[in-house]
């Protein structure tokens, strides 16, 4: 194989890498939990009264604007905070952040620790979309 053919076939690995990489981190490959969109999410909240709503933003982020009657806990302090959430441990979490991938970060540490998360694909952009109640 000569040093052109070699670049190639690094160049290749790597795209493959790339791509599984960002395929990984929206959470379309390895996902063991359900992203909704936005009109998805609206509509369980409206009919399911079992279900929660976290909102993984940063705490600017959060009171800014987030959606009416979301728990608060940042993706940086979920992990430590879990104990927070025990109560939900039978209920889905509707998870979202600003524009899902944070989101996605949360539903696999919440899935891995026994949670039910539903992922908000397009975060706190799309339910503003969808015509949620933004509260302060």
């Amino acid at each position: 194989m000569d040093k052109l053919e070699l670049t190639n076939v690094f160049y290749w690995i790597a795209m493959i890498g790339i791509v599984l990489y960002f395929s990984y981190s929206k959470g379309w490959i390895l996902a063991n939990f359900e992203s909704i969109d936005a009109p998805q999410a609206k509509e369980i909240l409206k009919s399911d009264k079992n279900v929660t709503l976290l909102d993984v933003r940063t705490l600017d982020e959060f009171k800014s604007g987030h959606i009416k009657g979301a728990k608060h806990i940042t993706l940086s302090n979920l992990e430590a905070n879990l104990n927070k959430l025990k109560k939900f441990k039978d209920k889905k979490i509707i998870v979202y952040c600003r524009s899902g991938s944070r989101s996605v970060a949360a539903s696999r540490i919440l899935e891995k620790n026994g949670f039910t998360p539903l992922n908000v694909k397009s975060g706190m952009i799309g339910l503003m979309g969808a015509k949620m109640e933004i509260v302060k």
